[in-house]
C-alpha cells in the first residue's frame, strides 16, 4: 500500500512505496503525520511534481468502495491504495426510532390534550432521510479527506447500479442498448442480487446459473426484468413451459433436489412468489442517493465521470478480479488496463463520535442507568487509537487499537485478536486522537475469503 507524502506546507505530493517512506523516517527528513490512513510529512521540501490520479468511487448500502489510481497513458491504471468505507445507516435508523417512540410515550402520557402537528412539518426540495445521507456525507468526508492527502485530479463514480427504467421496458432507447459488449450484464447483475446468486426454484448455489422465465414466453410472458429469474440447468430444462404452480407441484426431480438442500415444494414457490414482487432494498437505497452524491461530488471542482455496474462487472470479469467492494471500485469507467491491484484494503466503519444522550433507558422509555458527563478520562477518549504495553500479569503484552474509556481509569482495547478488557491509563499511549471511524487492515491473501488483520 502506498504511503501518503505532505510537503513542509502540508499540500499533496505523489505517494511513496513504504520503504521510501522508512527511510525518509528514519534519515530525519520526515515525520508521521497522520497513523489512518498513513501518511508523512517532509521536513525540507515544498512542492514538487505530480501525476494524473484517479479516485474511484463503488457506492453501496452498506459498503462503499474507494481506490486512488495512478493513470498512464494507453488508458491505464496502477493502484496505489484501496479502501472500503463501512456506512452505520442502519444504526442511525433504528436510533431514530427509538427516539421518535420515547418521544411519543412522553407526549401521549403528559400533552395528550395538545392538538397533533405532525402534518405542519415540510422538507425542503431534494431531502433524503438521515441513514441515507449519511452515506453521502461520509463518502464525501472521505473523498475531501484524500483529495488533501493526494493530488487527485479526477473522479470516477458508479452512477447506477441497476438502470431500472430499462431494464423494465428495454425498447426504451432503441434495441441499441442491448447490444454490444454489455450485452446482459446489467439484467444478469441485477438478477444474481436480487435472487441471491442461487437457483430461486431449488436452491441450488456454486452452480452456473441461466436467466429463466417464469411466465414462460409461449404462455404470454414478457421479457421485462420482474418476469425473469436465475435456475440451475437442471430446473430450466425441466420447467420448459410449465407455469410455476404446476412445475413445483409435478417435478419429481425438483422435489428431490429441494430435499437434498433441506427445502420444502411449498415453502420454496411461497418465497419465489413472494420475491418476484419484493424490490430490493440496498439497491433502492443506492438509487436514492446516487444523484446527490453525484452533485456533491460536482462541488469539488474535480471531472466527475460516471459509468454503470454492468460495465465494472465487465472490466473486472474481462481481466479476471476478484470481486470486492475496492476492486469494484477500481474497475469502474473506461479503461484497458489495471495494474498492482494485489495491494492491502483498509477498511473503514464509521463508528460515530459517541452519543449525547446520558440516561440509558428501558424498552418503554424510563431510566435505568446514568453515563458519566466527562468525555475524557486521563487525557483519553472513546475512540482513540491507543498502543498498551503491559509489563506483567495476565494481561501482558503489546496491544494496538481502539480505546473504550471508564471512569475508573481501567480502559478496553480493541486489538488485533479481540478486545482486552481492564488495561489501566498508565500504560496506554496516545496514537491518533478519534475522528468517528475504527480502522482495519485486510491483506490480499485474504481477499476472497477469511477475515483480516484487525487494526481498530
Amino acid at each position: 500500500m502506498a504511503i501518503f507524502v505532505l510537503d513542509k506546507k502540508k499540500q499533496p505530493l505523489m505517494p511513496c512505496s513504504e520503504k521510501r517512506a522508512r527511510l525518509l523516517l528514519q534519515r530525519g527528513r520526515a515525520v508521521v503525520h497522520k497513523r489512518y490512513p498513513f501518511t508523512i510529512r517532509l521536513k525540507d521540501r515544498v512542492g514538487g511534481e505530480t501525476q494524473p490520479l484517479r479516485l474511484g468511487i463503488d457506492p453501496g448500502s452498506k459498503t462503499t468502495g474507494l481506490a486512488l489510481m495512478r493513470e498512464t497513458e494507453g488508458e491505464q491504471r496502477h493502484v496505489l491504495c484501496l479502501f472500503e468505507l463501512i456506512h452505520r445507516g442502519f444504526q442511525i435508523k433504528k436510533a431514530l426510532q427509538q427516539r421518535a417512540a420515547f418521544r411519543r410515550r412522553r407526549r401521549s402520557a403528559n400533552l395528550r390534550y395538545r392538538a397533533p402537528r405532525f402534518n405542519n412539518r415540510t422538507k425542503p426540495k431534494g431531502w433524503l432521510a438521515p441513514s441515507l445521507q449519511h452515506r453521502v456525507d461520509t463518502v464525501m468526508a472521505w473523498a475531501n479527506r484524500l483529495s488533501r492527502l493526494a493530488p487527485v485530479t479526477a473522479i470516477s463514480q458508479e452512477l447506477v447500479r441497476f438502470d431500472t427504467q430499462k431494464l423494465e421496458n428495454p425498447e426504451i432507447s432503441g434495441v441499441e442498448y442491448q447490444q454490444g459488449t454489455l450485452l446482459g450484464y446489467e439484467v444478469r447483475e441485477y438478477l444474481l442480487e436480487k435472487w441471491g446468486r442461487e437457483c430461486a426454484y431449488c436452491g441450488t448455489g456454486d452452480t452456473p446459473l441461466e436467466i429463466e422465465h417464469v411466465v414462460p414466453r409461449s404462455r404470454g410472458g414478457s421479457n421485462r426484468v420482474s418476469n425473469l429469474t436465475l435456475s440451475c440447468h437442471p430446473c430450466n430444462q425441466s420447467k420448459d413451459a410449465l407455469p410455476l404452480a404446476g412445475f413445483f407441484a409435478h417435478d419429481e426431480g425438483l422435489r428431490k433436489r429441494l430435499k437434498a438442500n433441506g427445502l420444502s415444494a411449498d415453502a420454496q414457490l411461497e418465497r419465489v412468489q413472494r420475491q418476484l414482487k419484493q424490490p430490493m432494498r440496498d439497491a433502492s437505497a443506492v438509487n436514492a442517493t446516487r444523484w446527490a452524491l453525484f452533485s456533491a461530488l460536482k462541488t469539488t471542482d474535480l471531472p466527475v465521470a460516471v459509468s454503470s455496474g454492468g460495465r465494472t462487472k465487465y472490466n473486472r470479469q474481462r481481466l479476471n478480479i476478484p470481486k470486492t467492494h475496492a476492486l469494484d471500485a477500481a474497475c469502474v469507467g473506461a479503461f484497458e488496463k489495471l495494474h498492482d491491484w494485489t495491494v492491502p484494503t483498509l477498511t473503514i466503519k464509521a463508528m460515530g463520535r459517541g452519543s449525547y444522550q446520558r440516561t440509558r433507558l428501558t424498552k418503554h422509555g424510563f431510566p435505568r442507568g446514568y453515563l458519566m458527563r466527562q468525555k475524557q478520562v486521563h487525557g483519553f477518549q472513546t475512540g482513540d487509537m491507543v498502543r498498551a504495553i503491559v509489563p506483567t500479569g495476565k494481561k501482558a503484552g503489546t496491544y494496538t487499537g481502539r480505546v473504550a474509556i471508564r471512569k475508573t481509569g481501567s480502559f478496553n482495547v480493541q486489538a488485533e485478536h479481540g478486545a482486552v478488557q481492564g488495561i489501566s491509563h498508565k500504560y496506554c499511549t496516545l496514537i491518533q486522537r478519534s475522528d468517528g471511524y475504527g480502522y482495519y487492515i485486510t491483506p490480499f491473501t485474504n481477499l476472497t475469503g477469511g477475515a483480516g488483520q484487525a487494526v481498530a
